[in-house]
């Protein structure tokens, strides 16, 4: 991912500007990562470590949407249709 799509994502999510830590921020930007490795993983099935990395992407981005739809559950309702993530 490139530094303008990055900054796109931290726009268009963030709470204000320069927003990066923020749970919405963070999902955004691991949900735009978790398709693009996904993607090349389509293409290189034998690429192990890749494919351990996007692992680590999906349980840090699935805590930080647990925590998200604790602290703030319409937040956690907008986020994820916005992305177009699968709730619980």
């Amino acid at each position: 991912m490139d530094k303008a799509t990055k900054n796109k994502l931290m726009k268009q999510y963030g709470r204000q500007d320069g927003d990066t830590g923020s749970p919405e921020v963070q999902i955004a930007i691991l949900s735009r990562r978790i398709s693009e490795l996904t993607e090349h993983l389509r293409n290189n099935k034998k690429d192990h470590s890749t494919r351990r990395g996007l692992l680590g992407m999906v349980s840090r981005r699935r805590r930080l949407l647990k925590y998200l739809n604790a602290a703030n559950r319409e937040r956690f309702h907008s986020l994820t249709s916005e992305l177009k993530i699968r709730q619980k």
